[in-house]
């Protein structure tokens, strides 16, 4: 049953109360996530650049890498310059079509990177237990179908829970207890009934959440079975190394949202699950370039080559 909502006026924003209770700390707060927010934009963007222009990063990982790093610039875009705005002018109000709009970008890239990872994880199965096959298997139309179908995998779901979540009517308190506009403070602040749009949220959750993350799982089971029968140490080495950095990404990513969204829901840990949610909706992002940059060979060696380019165009301009 709905809840009552006469005598209540409809709210037309939130005030997202953020990092409200440390007032004297937002500008080193501001100068900490605009620094963050600078070096994962010059990082993803830089990863994008190399792949596109260096051959040797012409194939199917680096293809993937490069979605990422796109869908990690899209991603860190969506949260922090609202952050950065809010914390720079103590301006905490949205609009509430602003925060559905919010919203439906975090979950629609969210989802997104999910099936991303999964495609990543294939790949290196393909690359490892089927290597005979990965040539013919892991072509470029290949490559085309399943970034676009990770794309169209996280639009299409987040379409469904905006048409549900725009018949919600907000009234009562406007204040929400985060720094974005996510799915369970903004139910909270709804005078309607939201037990089918919760529903439906789970049931999303395990399709596109669930389902993902155990065919990653399973990619890398496979994965590790095959290194171990590998016979000499130098060849398990170099193997895992082709897969590292993405496992890395891949633990990180579920380790922090398992921790965010199954750690209960109580006031004292209220503090505890904003930390957790800044470490995946704005560390991680900054940390994927790094990882990748730092664990891969060819990477450094793309890297490298650009930055002789660059420095030996300035020097001949000159």
């Amino acid at each position: 049953m709905a809840k009552e909502e006469e005598n209540q006026t409809a709210v037309e924003e939130f005030i997202l109360l953020g990092f409200g209770d440390l007032p004297e700390l937002q500008l080193l707060l501001f100068l900490f996530f605009l620094v963050i927010y600078i070096v994962t934009m010059a990082g993803n963007l830089l990863l994008i650049a190399l792949v596109m222009t260096d051959r040797h990063l012409h194939t199917p990982m680096y293809f993937f890498l490069g979605n990422l790093s796109f869908l990690e610039t899209c991603y860190t875009s969506t949260i922090l310059p609202r952050m950065l705005a809010s914390l720079l002018t103590w301006d905490k109000t949205i609009s509430v079509l602003a925060c559905m709009m919010q919203f439906f970008f975090f979950c629609f890239l969210a989802i997104t990177e999910c099936y991303l990872l999964a495609a990543m994880a294939y790949d290196r199965y393909l690359a490892i237990c089927k290597p005979l096959h990965y040539g013919t298997r892991m072509n470029d139309w290949l490559c085309l179908q399943l970034a676009a179908g990770c794309w169209v995998s996280g639009f299409l779901p987040c379409t469904v829970m905006m048409s549900f979540m725009s018949q919600l009517v907000f009234c009562g308190s406007n204040e929400m207890d985060h720094f974005f506009c996510d799915f369970t403070p903004m139910l909270k602040l709804s005078c309607s009934d939201t037990s089918l749009i919760t529903l439906v949220l789970y049931m999303f959750s395990f399709l596109d959440a669930v389902s993902p993350f155990l065919l990653t799982i399973t990619s890398y089971v496979c994965i590790i079975n095959t290194i171990l029968r590998i016979p000499s140490t130098t060849g398990r080495k170099k193997a895992f190394s082709t897969c590292s950095s993405h496992l890395i990404s891949v633990a990180l990513f579920y380790g922090i949202i398992m921790i965010v969204y199954m750690l209960p829901k109580s006031n004292t840990l209220k503090a505890l699950n904003k930390v957790f949610s800044i470490i995946y909706t704005v560390l991680t992002p900054l940390a994927n370039p790094l990882i990748y940059s730092l664990r891969n060979r060819e990477v450094q060696e793309a890297l490298r080559k650009a930055i002789t380019k660059c420095t030996a165009f300035i020097m001949n301009s000159d």
